[in-house]
């Protein structure tokens, strides 16, 4: 006898509807939907028996179906520069986290830096028919804001708090950051600094550079602007980077980098020629990466609430997704100055 719980579509392939979830939850129809699209409002005892019975009767929930009625899926998109570091994986797994509890997914799109690649993502991700839609920095091409304006869907942009802003933002000073490491670093007695800036110019880069130029100038402290190098980031550009300013600025004390992988990389190079740190040279960095914290020795560097800029980022877009409305559209998550033996104390 044919299976009750099967059901013949216009494709000829067999489906399983959410009656026959139901059936084997020994739950309502709308129970099953609820669990499906608004977890938190069922019972948890509830919620595990329904999801054991999908997964017993391997019933596929069509998100993507069930928002076409309304030109919504139930997917948040999300479009960063790369992945090669913990700086934006950390972020990921922060949106993924709150978005798989709310029944959402994510999209992952990688612009590389480059305009035109992310108003190629944005355009991709609004034909999926995105809910919401998460950017790094607030600098794009005028027609991907002009998109995003005329979609009318809940955007945050990230990484910085410099406007204007599509929608909402959520983020950091990368200036201020940038300007209280100089400020430190002259507090340990440093006088003679270079600074290795990432080798993309955008909008963060630039804030690091403006706000590590402003800090020493505000502590009396001045640097050239040929003292300032540019590196693609990796470990062996970093390392390149450093014979680059010791070639350059021979009697050069301390070096600040635009991220903490340059900085590691030019360490690694300063031990290879026999060069000490801090005791001939001190090292700072920009994100406190987890390899800043195992390295030996351990990087002075700029803490970053990774993680919870994924979060946060996915809790207003699910707020204004779901008719609500962020208390604060802009958030500032702050910074912190890590001291650690790379350089010296003041």
């Amino acid at each position: 006898m044919d299976n009750p719980r099967r059901r013949s579509t216009r494709e000829g392939v067999q489906s399983i509807r959410i009656e026959d979830v139901a059936r084997e939850a020994g739950v309502a129809p709308m129970t099953v939907s609820r669990v499906i699209n608004k977890p938190d409002t069922v019972a948890e005892k509830t919620r595990q028996a329904v999801l054991a019975a999908i997964e017993k009767v391997g019933y596929i929930p069509n998100h993507v179906a069930g928002g076409l009625a309304s030109r919504r899926s139930r997917t948040v998109g999300l479009i960063i520069p790369h992945i090669s570091n913990s700086t934006f994986a950390d972020r990921v797994q922060g949106m993924t986290d709150v978005l798989h509890r709310a029944g959402y997914n994510l999209l992952l799109g990688l612009s590389g830096y480059s305009e035109e690649a992310e108003f190629d993502q944005v355009t991709a991700f609004l034909g999926q028919r995105v809910a919401g839609l998460c950017l790094t920095g607030t600098t794009h091409a005028g027609q991907t804001r002009a998109l995003l304006l005329r979609a009318g869907i809940p955007v945050v942009e990230t990484s910085t708090l410099v406007g204007p802003f599509i929608d909402m933002a959520v983020g950091y000073s990368n200036e201020q950051a940038a300007r209280a490491m100089a400020e430190y670093l002259v507090s340990c007695g440093y006088r003679k600094l270079a600074m290795i800036n990432a080798q993309q110019r955008h909008d963060r880069s630039l804030a690091r550079e403006r706000g590590f130029l402003a800090g020493l100038r505000a502590s009396g402290v001045e640097m050239s602007a040929e003292a300032v190098f540019m590196s693609e980031t990796s470990l062996a550009m970093g390392a390149k980077a450093f014979v680059d300013v010791i070639s350059a600025v021979p009697d050069v004390e301390a070096i600040f980098c635009a991220n903490d992988v340059l900085a590691v990389g030019g360490m690694l190079e300063a031990q290879r020629r026999g060069i000490r740190v801090p005791e001939d040279i001190g090292f700072a960095g920009f994100d406190d990466i987890e390899l800043a914290q195992e390295f030996t020795p351990a990087l002075t560097t700029i803490r970053l609430k990774r993680y919870e800029v994924g979060s946060v980022s996915a809790s207003m877009l699910l707020d204004r997704i779901q008719g609500g409305s962020p208390e604060a559209p802009v958030l500032d998550l702050g910074y912190e100055v890590v001291p650690r033996s790379s350089t010296r104390r003041p």
